[in-house]
């Protein structure tokens, strides 16, 4: 019988060990159900076989594959055309955060449509705000504050 790990340590991550190939990278930020599909397709890895009984080489294979996934077409990659480099990458844990914020303020600093609404807190891709949206903001009908009576105390003459 082989010896599963329970923990395992791939691009970053902590992935359970208990788990199928499939879906303990789908753990992984950035990482989606298709991309995690080519990625046991590609290396001809069985998905439902748990991931702690995996050799570290096969480990390594897959952290590679991930990190420069040239082999794949490039619609599966989540950063077509990036801004800096104009290149085709797909970006992963952390470093998916960071561009996320970088590319917010870029858009907040160019003052473009897109920017605006996010520093407004509006919603960015067209969705309605008349009856959504209203968390934390005082939109609408508000009730006055009802004051407390004065306590009725007779007048001394």
């Amino acid at each position: 019988m082989e010896k599963v790990r329970s923990i395992v340590r791939v691009i970053y991550t902590d992935l359970d060990g208990n788990k199928t190939l499939y879906n303990s990278l789908r753990r992984i930020k950035g990482i989606d159900f298709m991309f995690a599909s080519a990625v046991c397709n590609y290396l001809d890895l069985d998905k439902n076989k748990k991931l702690g009984s995996f050799t570290e080489e096969e480990i390594k294979k897959i952290e590679d594959l991930v990190q420069n996934p040239d082999k794949f077409p490039k619609w599966l990659l989540n950063r077509r055309k990036d801004y800096e480099t104009g290149q085709d990458l797909h970006i992963t844990t952390s470093k998916l955060k960071l561009t996320k914020e970088f590319d917010i303020k870029r858009l907040k600093q160019v003052k473009s449509y897109r920017g605006l609404r996010h520093a407004w807190g509006l919603p960015v891709r067209g969705q309605r705000t008349r009856s959504h949206f209203r968390t934390g903001k005082g939109v609408g009908v508000q009730k006055k504050r009802v004051m407390p009576a004065k306590s009725a105390k007779p007048k001394k003459e």
